[in-house]
C-alpha cells in the first residue's frame, strides 16, 4: 500500500487545527463538502475517490451539538464510500463529563456517543486528555488516548528546582502525576466537592505548596469557576506564582473575566478547541497539538506503537 493511500479530512469544528495537522504530515487535506439544507440539516460528501483508502477525519465535538452530528455523518459517508479503515480523531471528546450515574435519573451520554460513534461506522477512535479515562472501556472498537503534557511539561523545565504540580480533584492525580514524574515535582492534591455542575468548592489541599511556583493541571476548563476557586485556595497556603496546563479551553461565561481578574500568572492551553476572539487575552497562551496528533496518525496508518511516544505512569 502506497504512503498516498491515507487521506485526511476534517469538519468543520476545528478545521484550523487539521490544517496543521495535515501540513506536518506533508499531505493536503482531502475534499469534502459539507452544506446545510434551509432547515440547518447537515449535508456531506467527499469530493474524491476513498475506496480502499484509510481514512482520518478530525473533529471536535464541543458545543454546538451540530459538532458531533456532522462527524457521525462524516463517518457514515465514508462508510458508504467503501473507506477501508476510517479512525475518528477527535481532539476534545465532548460529553466526557456525563460518564457515569451519579444520581438517579439521569444518562450516561459519555457511552451514548461511544455507541453513537461506533454504529456510524468508524474503525478507530484517537482523541486527547478525556475528562475520565475510563470512557475508552465504552468503546469496542481500538482507542488511542492521547496526553496534553507531552505538550505542555518542556514549558516548565527552566522553574522545576521550586515547583509543585497541583491536581485540582482526586480525577485528576494520574494526569498530575504524569506532569510531575516529567518535571521530577511533588504532587499536591486538592480536595474538593462538588454541589451542583460549575460549582466546586475546596475543601482541603493535601500537600505544601507554601513558597513554591505552583503549576495547576486539568483535562479541560469551562466556566474557570473551579479552576480560579482552586487558585485562591492555594494562594491562601503560600503559593508563589501560579501557572496553568489545561488541554481543552472551552471558556463558556464569565470565564475570561475570571482568568483576567485573577493571580495567575499564565494560563497554557491546547488548540483542540479553536479559541474566538473574545477570548484572546494576555493571560492565555496557545500551545499546538498538530505535533503529537500528526505523529499519531502516521503511527496508526504504519501499524507502529503510539504509547511509545509518552512516558505516563501507568500506576
Amino acid at each position: 500500500m502506497s504512503a498516498s493511500s491515507y487521506k485526511i479530512f476534517s469538519g468543520s469544528s476545528n478545521r484550523p487545527l487539521a490544517e496543521k495537522i495535515a501540513q506536518k504530515l506533508g499531505k493536503p487535506l482531502g475534499l469534502a463538502e459539507l452544506k446545510r439544507f434551509s432547515d440547518g440539516e447537515i449535508w456531506v460528501k467527499y469530493g474524491e475517490n476513498i475506496r480502499g483508502s484509510e481514512v482520518f477525519i478530525i473533529q471536535s465535538t464541543n458545543p454546538p451539538s451540530e459538532n458531533l452530528l456532522e462527524l457521525l455523518i462524516m463517518v457514515d459517508a465514508a462508510k458508504r464510500a467503501s473507506a477501508k479503515r476510517i479512525t475518528a480523531v477527535i481532539p476534545y471528546f465532548g460529553y466526557s463529563r456525563q460518564d457515569r450515574k451519579d444520581q438517579p435519573r439521569v444518562s450516561i451520554t459519555a457511552k451514548l456517543v461511544a455507541n453513537l460513534i461506533t454504529v456510524a461506522g468508524a474503525d478507530r477512535v484517537m482523541t486527547m486528555d478525556l475528562h475520565a479515562s475510563q470512557i475508552q472501556g465504552f468503546f469496542d472498537i481500538p482507542f488511542d488516548h492521547l496526553y496534553g503534557s507531552t505538550i505542555f511539561s518542556g514549558l516548565f523545565d527552566e522553574i522545576n528546582d521550586n515547583l509543585v504540580v497541583v491536581s485540582p480533584d482526586v480525577g485528576g492525580i494520574k494526569m498530575a502525576r504524569s506532569y510531575a514524574k516529567r518535571l521530577h515535582a511533588d504532587l499536591v492534591v486538592i480536595d474538593k466537592r462538588r454541589p451542583k455542575q460549575n460549582l466546586a468548592e475546596v475543601v482541603h489541599i493535601i500537600g505544601s505548596v507554601e513558597d513554591k511556583d505552583v503549576l495547576l493541571v486539568d483535562d479541560l476548563i469551562d466556566t474557570a469557576g473551579t479552576f480560579i476557586g482552586a487558585i485562591e485556595a492555594l494562594k491562601t497556603k503560600g503559593a508563589k506564582d501560579i501557572y496553568g496546563a489545561i488541554t481543552h479551553p472551552l471558556l463558556s461565561g464569565r470565564a475570561i473575566e475570571r482568568i483576567n481578574n485573577s493571580q495567575i500568572k499564565k494560563l497554557f492551553v491546547s488548540d483542540t478547541i479553536p479559541l474566538s476572539k473574545e477570548t484572546d487575552t494576555d493571560k492565555i497562551s496557545v500551545i499546538t497539538a498538530s505535533d503529537i496528533f500528526a505523529e499519531a496518525i502516521k503511527r496508526t496508518y504504519h501499524n507502529e506503537s503510539i504509547s511509545s511516544l509518552f512516558d505516563i505512569d501507568k500506576s
